[in-house]
């Protein structure tokens, strides 16, 4: 017994040298494997170390650029533009509060005058910046007053914005702008972004209203009752809400 526990003990140890040799040996490889890919990377890189210089040239060289664009010439524009805006939207502030008049006071915005720019100028010279952008805005609502419905289409569709009240009040607006002119398939498509685009108890019902009256004048009766519905459901205290019940029997009735 003694001798055959020896020997288990000898294979054991036999075994325990051999797999410390195997661990050893594939360390080993994992290092020279190391070795060879960080010398192949070194290789690599210093066989194109020009093209990489150009490379990181040009970003660099890129992002000074932009850096110089932005503090030299943007935002010099941005308060120039800005500038130039308060003259023409005096006038259009003094429109939006005026009750007669008020046709010439919106041309003297789109036009400007006394050798100032008005909003149509801004929006053109400065289209780059902000209150370029809000000029667009302004001209378009200048427009509609007007009953230019085509213009006030362009300059509002040419508008963009994040606010969460502008953005869809200018959807809304070239929707109003296509119900105008009879072209309530386009206004439908307007009044629905327009109530989707910032989801409120003020906005949203109301073009949610306004889209179900353009489905009805083009026939689709359905999608005028699920709109008719959705203010029922989600905009009950709204103003577009009263008389909600009326409007959707009127819609169901036009389904029959």
């Amino acid at each position: 017994m003694a001798t055959y526990k020896k020997k288990d003990k000898v294979a054991k140890q036999i075994r325990k040298d051999q797999a410390k040799i195997d661990s050893e040996s594939t360390t080993k490889e994992v290092f020279e494997g190391l070795d060879s890919g960080a010398n192949k990377a070194e290789e690599w890189i210093l066989k194109n170390q020009k093209t990489i210089l150009i490379i990181i040239g040009a970003i660099l060289v890129s992002v000074l650029a932009y850096m110089a664009y932005m503090r030299y010439v943007q935002e010099p524009a941005e308060v120039q533009a800005a500038n130039e805006l308060a003259y023409p939207k005096s006038y259009f502030d003094q429109a939006q509060s005026n009750s007669v008049v008020t046709d010439s006071l919106y041309t003297l915005a789109l036009d400007g005058a006394d050798g100032k720019y008005g909003l149509l100028d801004v929006a053109d010279k400065y289209n780059s910046t902000k209150a370029g952008n809000l000029a667009k805005y302004y001209a378009g609502l200048s427009y509609m007053k007007l009953s230019d419905y085509k213009n006030a289409i362009k300059y509002l569709d040419d508008f963009s914005s994040d606010d969460m009240m502008l953005a869809p009040i200018a959807k809304g607006a070239i929707g109003d702008a296509f119900t105008n002119i009879d072209q309530f398939k386009e206004a439908l498509d307007y009044y629905e972004q327009a109530a989707n685009l910032n989801t409120n108890d003020y906005t949203t019902p109301m073009f949610l209203a306004k889209a179900a009256t353009s489905a009805l004048a083009i026939g689709e009766n359905k999608k005028a009752l699920a709109l008719y519905t959705r203010i029922k459901d989600e905009y009950s205290s709204s103003e577009a809400a009263k008389d909600i019940e009326g409007k959707i029997n009127q819609a169901k009735y036009a389904i029959k």
